[in-house]
Order: C-alpha cells, then sequence, then structure tokens
C-alpha cells in the first residue's frame, strides 16, 4: 500500500494571512517598489528628453531649430503621465489601508508619548514634501512639453525667434520625480512602523488583561470532597516498633508459663 505523505503543521500555517489592505501585505509591498520603478523610468525619460531636447541656431535675424522635437516631448509626457500614476497610486493604497485600518492605539492611548509626535512629525514632513517635489516636478515638466509641442511643424524654416527651453530643466524635473517617489517610499514606511508599534502595544495590552484576571480573583477551595462509604470501619494504622515490642512482650509471657 502507498503511503501519502502528509506535511506537518508549522507556526507559520497557522498565523493568519495579512488583508490586501493591510500595510504589511504584499500588495503594499508590491506598491512601493512598482512606485520606485516608475519613478526611476521617469528619471531616466528626463535625462533622456534633457539629452534630446530643441535648440536653435541664430542666423542674421533668424533663427532655426535643430529638430522637430518629437523625442524630447514623447519622454517628458510618459514622465508626466508616469510619475503622476505612480504618486496617485501610492497614496490612494496608504488612504484605503489608514481608513479601512482600526485606529492607532499608540495615538489614541498616549498622543502626547515622544514616540507618537516623532512618527507624526516624520509623516507630516514625508507628505509635505512628497507633494511639493511632485507639483514642482510635474510643472517643469509641462513648461518642457509646452515649449517642445510648439515647433512640431515648419521647424526647419527660418523663424524671427524661436523658444527654446533652458538647459537643466528636464535633469531637474527628474531628480525632482526621484525625490518624490523615495519620500513617498518614506512615508509608506513611517505609516507601517506605527502600525506595528501599535500592533505590539495592543498584543502587550492583552495579555496583561488576561494575565490580570487570572490573578484578580482569590483561589478557590477544590469542589470534589470525599463522601463517607457506608459500613465502613475506621482503619487503624499501627506502628511498626509497637507491634514488635507487644509480640516480644507475648512470647516472653507465653516462655514464663512454660517454666
Amino acid at each position: 500500500m502507498s503511503r501519502t505523505r502528509v506535511r506537518a503543521v508549522t507556526h507559520q500555517d497557522l498565523v493568519p494571512n495579512p488583508k490586501t489592505t493591510d500595510l504589511s501585505s504584499k500588495t503594499g509591498i508590491f506598491v512601493v517598489v512598482l512606485t520606485i520603478i516608475f519613478g526611476l523610468s521617469c528619471f531616466v525619460l528626463c535625462l533622456y528628453a534633457e539629452a534630446t531636447r530643441s535648440q536653435a541656431t541664430w542666423g542674421s535675424s533668424t533663427c532655426v531649430y535643430n529638430g522637430n522635437g518629437k523625442t524630447p516631448l514623447l519622454c517628458g509626457a510618459i514622465a508626466f503621465v508616469g510619475l503622476a500614476v505612480a504618486m496617485v497610486g501610492l497614496h490612494m493604497y496608504l488612504l484605503i489601508a489608514v481608513t479601512t485600518s482600526p485606529p492607532l492605539v499608540l495615538v489614541t492611548w498616549d498622543p502626547d508619548s515622544i514616540p507618537a509626535k516623532t512618527l507624526t512629525f516624520q509623516a507630516a514632513f514625508f507628505f509635505v514634501s512628497t507633494w511639493i517635489c511632485f507639483g514642482v516636478g510635474e510643472v517643469l515638466l509641462l513648461v518642457g512639453l509646452s515649449v517642445e509641442s510648439g515647433h512640431l511643424k515648419n521647424w526647419s524654416k527660418p523663424k524671427p525667434s524661436c523658444l527654446v527651453i533652458r538647459q537643466g530643466l528636464f535633469s531637474a524635473a527628474g531628480v525632482l520625480s526621484l525625490l518624490t517617489v523615495f519620500l513617498a517610499t518614506g512615508l509608506y514606511l513611517t505609516a507601517l512602523q506605527a502600525h506595528r508599534i501599535s500592533k505590539d502595544l495592543e498584543n502587550t495590552h492583552r495579555e496583561i488583561l488576561e494575565a490580570s484576571v487570572l490573578y484578580a480573583s482569590p483561589p478557590r477551595s477544590p469542589t470534589n470532597r470525599m463522601a463517607p462509604v457506608a459500613r465502613e470501619g475506621p482503619a487503624t494504622v499501627r506502628d511498626a516498633s509497637t507491634s514488635l515490642r507487644y509480640i516480644d512482650s507475648s512470647e516472653q509471657k507465653k516462655l514464663a508459663n512454660i517454666v
């Protein structure tokens, strides 16, 4: 007969899996990794747009563009949309995860404690700085897109004026996009740290309550009592030394009578 192998149940199998909206779940890690990938892609696209940006060659009274600007326009547009998607996706996930999770025990119990104030300050710093970098980076990309889209047609004809982007505009947008995703990741890690500290405090409080319930009530006497059995006589217990002395004395009396 063939034996079926059964896998042993481990402690990891008994631990419940976290929800998809939990900050420590695999979904949260996937969203953060995807956000970082989007930020790195935007940074590379901005650098390529900076390298291929349109430039103007001036003559006596006219200027001519060196290209139609399609390449930097396409790279800037993809970077603009990618950064917006990464930013909105991560913050939407954080909003859903925070609203669906129970209130933080750390902030509810002791909002004036040093860990609570530190985490609150970190979250506020990351939130504000993330949106500032995101806004400035998107504005720079919009400026670059508007300038590059102005000479898609008839770019090779001489013009009395040529509007070009200053050097470093797309590079600055790329650096800001990179800072945006890293600051957003810092916001996620801060929220995750606050969530884990609250979980630890909640578990500690539960253990204290369970221990207090066990030791709060006085000890009770045992309920099982020995009931007497009918026609049960008392048992007599003798000492071994007493029995021996009693036997010796009786033997002595018998010997005396015989003599």
